[in-house]
């Protein structure tokens, strides 16, 4: 009796073991099966399904020219100023914009000329140069392909490459002539300007400059920091004194923007 009773008791030990083991095994998921992909971090994540729209920016930034020659007629220098204006950017698929806007750009600088004697009276140590005094207004019409890429939550970086189109407004030169009398009358028989004048109106300069710009920025929320380098095409020299006179304007910027919609 002792030994039959032995038996049912291992016996029922061992249906409730089994019992307790499948039970454990139906309450917890297989996260190898159900969710094993929980894990995977080589599984890409699914993409927003991309919807077009079009952001409106308040742009506001610092920019440096740079008036670069071939030769002392037109002599090189740097033009210190801001812009500001508004921005357009279309939202294209795979993380991709277009942008395109408007922007008014007013910058200053100067810069001496000198020349070289032009007869007996002039070799006498006397000054002989002009100094110019530049203000340039523009407006620019950016033509930007943007590429964003996202870090973490409403941060991300953005990298763009494009033509930009300038169009001048007023290019002043203000110069104060320190000219000896034979290299004044000798510039003014050539076609050259000694007193202040707008050398756009003058036919001297194209109104129209273009140039390829590189950069790229941060971007989080609604704000925007960027900088960039933009290089002259065209030459913009209109009305040539000698043969092989040009100039080119390249320059570089930084901005801060800031969405509106």
């Amino acid at each position: 009796m002792k030994r039959i009773f032995l038996i049912i008791l291992s016996i029922v030990c061992v249906y409730a073991y089994v019992y307790a083991q499948s039970g454990s095994k139906q309450s917890q998921p297989d996260l190898q099966q159900a969710g094993g992909d929980i894990f995977d971090l080589t599984k890409e994540q699914p993409e927003e399904p991309y919807q077009f729209k079009v952001d409106y920016r308040l742009e506001v930034g610092y920019v440096q020219w740079q008036h670069r020659s071939v030769n002392e007629t037109f002599p090189m220098g740097y033009l210190y100023g801001g812009r500001i204006g508004v921005t357009f950017d279309f939202t294209l698929p795979k993380h991709f914009m277009l942008q395109t806007g408007v922007l008014y750009t007013l910058s200053y600088g100067t810069r001496e000329q000198h020349w070289g004697q032009m007869g007996a009276e002039d070799m006498y140590g006397r000054e002989n140069y002009i100094k110019h005094r530049l203000l340039e207004n523009q407006l620019t019409i950016p033509v930007r392909a943007y590429y964003h890429i996202p870090l973490v939550k409403d941060f991300g970086l953005f990298f763009y490459a494009g033509p930009q189109f300038q169009v001048g407004l007023a290019l002043n030169d203000l110069l104060n002539n320190k000219l000896t009398p034979m290299t004044e009358q000798w510039l003014i028989d050539n076609g050259y300007n000694v007193e202040k004048y707008d050398r756009y109106k003058a036919d001297e300069i194209q109104r129209c400059n273009i140039q390829m710009g590189l950069g790229g920025g941060f971007e989080w929320k609604r704000c925007r920091i960027q900088a960039g380098y933009d290089f002259g095409l065209n030459n913009l020299v209109k009305r040539k004194i000698c043969a092989d006179q040009q100039m080119w304007e390249w320059g570089y910027y930084v901005s801060f923007s800031y969405l509106l919609k």
